[in-house]
């Protein structure tokens, strides 16, 4: 499936989930709601991902875990908070760089309208838009 379909879809889902549950849940129903709703669209997630640190050769398994990982190609980094900040970004984009994934989807929940606590998020838009997006095993 082509990723901008994929994020088509997801964002589809989590406007769906937040329109049944509203703001103002913990972070944690909104993760066990989301990936109840994609699963039910056929999609493959998997939850609290780890994700290790290749450091000088070596992988360190650290406390790094991806909220959703979908379909091996799309990070969704979920959050409930007053507003997304640029720690928040900086996060999902090292999330990227260390899992080998070029997308990712940052959801923040505690919004009244979910589409505006949403970002997506491209690592290194210009290379990725020229080669095949890589899986996540």
């Amino acid at each position: 499936m082509h990723i901008d379909e994929l994020t088509e879809k997801v964002i589809g889902a989590a406007i769906a989930v937040h329109k049944e549950l509203g703001a103002g849940l913990l972070e944690s129903a909104y993760e066990s709601c989301l990936a109840f709703e994609l699963i039910d669209r056929g999609l493959k997630v998997e939850r609290q991902k780890k994700l290790a640190v290749n450091y000088r050769g070596h992988q360190v398994d650290c406390a790094y875990r991806l909220d959703l990982v979908v379909e091996g190609q799309l990070i969704i980094e979920l959050k409930t908070v007053e507003g997304l900040l640029a720690i928040h970004k900086a996060q999902v984009l090292s999330y990227l760089k260390l899992s080998g994934l070029n997308v990712a989807l940052l959801m923040n929940f505690h919004e009244l309208t979910l589409t505006k606590g949403l970002q997506r998020l491209v690592l290194g838009y210009e290379e990725s838009s020229r080669r095949t997006p890589r899986t996540l095993r």
